[in-house]
């Protein structure tokens, strides 16, 4: 077991090195310039999408539960301990370069899911959609589908399960003294609750916690960014500075070079917002919408929400207080940083946060499974996966979970791939789509121009 473990940790290492990250930033830069900066000239539409109700359009669930069931998966424990990590090991310069990763992941999330919604298809369990289905009848290269979502089915059981059981039971152990056994059971109940109504289920329950979590959550941080307000020009000082110049330690910090800031940064920001995993665009396939760019619009304010606005404010709680210069580890630093200001209110609010992300990440990824074991084995299996994704939870509670952990880092960075190569052959479609929803947008702003003109 050893040796499988050693075997396992060394390809996710592998698979996680530089090139990775250099084709997952390369790409979203790309799409970027193909799309002439489609995530800064189109936010401000995009945000006034995410309300929008498409009564004529097709599918299950409006664009606010499509990007609420994306947020329950992506905003999650990435957000407190993967921005403490790459502070950690990367300074305060990677901050920096998970802006860069965001801004560029846009882009990358936004093309995923036009290409999502304009190759779905109407499945015995609703609409079914996702990077396996528009690599395979896009990019004509089914035997690559069926990788992503083989791979996508096993990562659903780690990343998406037993990891999120095993912090929270981490945590609520660790605070207030419960069982592991315990918080496996409750949440395997909670879960189970969830996921027996399928993605209209899931799209009511996430548009109402995911809100509530992000709410709370940012409510607090700027309460205690707000005191420390002072501190907040140094902090970016930092952050830009240290971008391109190295850290030298200090007190109990380690010190980090550019490339450690770099590396870092990027990693951690791939890892939150999930651009170019190929994951979100499931859950994109399922909103109702009569136009592909519609949805792919709102999905792109997920990475805006998630990276640019959710890490960024918990880099600067961290920032603004004195334990990320102390050599305190990334597990805890957060919630120690929330403290320094909020005393035992701050732990709590912090831990509160943890559970309620690592549960909607738990919720968002049972879905993607899902719609991956569906295009494996057919829609016959769902009840079945449904039952075993629940039962595996009280086990993953309870587990030491290092294999768990490297097996499911390894499983995303395969589904990153064939991902990105279906993006890459499609990318062309992406801007024929883009240009046709804006071109036709310009010409009915020009007609409702005439018109008033007119009379």
């Amino acid at each position: 077991m050893e040796t499988f473990e050693n075997v396992v940790a060394t390809l996710s290492g592998w698979v996680w090195g530089a090139p990775m990250l250099i084709l997952l930033v390369g790409t979203g830069l790309y799409l970027t310039i193909l799309l002439r900066g489609l995530q800064f000239r189109a936010l401000g539409h995009a945000l006034k999408l995410i309300f929008d109700k498409d009564h004529q359009g097709v599918g299950d669930i409006s664009h606010f539960a499509a990007l609420t069931t994306a947020l329950a998966a992506t905003v999650g424990i990435g957000n407190i301990v993967g921005v403490a990590t790459a502070i950690t090991l990367g300074g305060p310069g990677a901050v920096f370069w998970m802006w860069m990763t965001g801004i560029v992941g846009m882009a990358t999330k936004y093309a995923e899911a036009v290409l999502a919604v304009k190759y779905r298809e109407q499945g015995k369990h609703g609409m079914r959609g996702g990077p396996m289905y528009y690599i395979a009848k896009g990019a004509g290269l089914p035997w690559l589908g069926w990788l992503f979502a083989l791979f996508t089915a096993c990562a659903a059981f780690g990343i998406g399960n037993m990891t999120q059981a095993n912090s929270v039971a981490v945590m609520l152990g660790n605070i207030f003294g419960v069982e592991a056994w315990v918080t496996g059971v409750v949440l395997m109940s909670l879960t189970g609750f969830v996921l027996i109504g399928g993605i209209r289920s899931i799209g009511r329950f996430t548009s109402m916690l995911v809100p509530f979590m992000i709410v709370l959550y940012i409510g607090a941080a700027l309460t205690v960014i707000a005191i420390n307000i002072n501190q907040v020009p140094e902090a970016l000082r930092l952050i830009f500075y240290h971008a391109f110049n190295p850290i030298a330690a200090g007190g109990g910090f380690a010190g980090a070079t550019i490339a450690s800031a770099i590396r870092f940064g990027v990693a951690r920001g791939v890892f939150s917002n999930e651009s170019g995993l190929g994951s979100a665009p499931i859950a994109a396939a399922a909103a109702r919408t009569c136009d592909p760019v519609k949805q792919a619009l709102v999905s792109m304010t997920q990475t805006f929400i998630d990276t640019l606005l959710v890490c960024t404010i918990t880099a600067l709680v961290i920032l603004t207080a004195t334990p990320w210069a102390d050599g305190v580890s990334a597990g805890v630093l957060t919630s120690l940083s929330f403290a320094e200001t909020l005393g035992s209110t701050g732990t709590l609010i912090v831990a509160l946060a943890t559970v309620l992300f690592a549960f909607s990440t738990l919720i968002g990824w049972s879905y993607y499974g899902e719609k991956a074991i569906e295009y494996l084995l057919g829609a016959r299996v769902v009840v079945l996966y449904r039952v075993a994704f629940v039962a595996v939870i009280p086990v993953g509670a309870m587990l030491q979970l290092d294999l768990v952990w490297n097996f499911s880092d390894l499983m995303n960075g395969l589904m990153a791939v064939p991902n990105l190569i279906g993006l890459l052959l499609l990318s062309k479609v992406v801007r024929d789509e883009t240009r046709r929803y804006f071109n036709a947008r310009s010409n009915d702003a020009g007609h409702r121009l005439k018109n008033r003109v007119t009379r």
